[in-house]
């Protein structure tokens, strides 16, 4: 999960809920505008919703050559 700028200037945080012996029960983001104290910290990770979007579309393109290979390669098997 990543750090989000939103237009505004708020940022959304990843939070996690756990219980007391560390499980997780939930995740989700949480949201904090200037001013808040670990605003400029966070702020220098942040991406926009836009550079988030970017970043998938890479993710998926790279998914779709990996996919690609791996059936070459299943075919290869299959052919053997």
């Amino acid at each position: 999960m990543y750090v989000i700028r939103l237009p505004d200037g708020t940022l959304r945080v990843p939070h996690s809920a756990v219980t007391e012996d560390g499980n997780t029960i939930g995740q989700g983001y949480v949201e904090i505008a200037p001013g808040h104290p670990d605003y400029d910290r966070l702020v220098a990770q942040a991406l926009t919703e836009e550079e988030l979007e970017d970043r998938r579309r890479g993710w998926r393109a790279g998914d779709e050559a990996l996919r690609r290979q791996f059936e070459e390669w299943k075919a290869a098997q299959t052919e053997e």
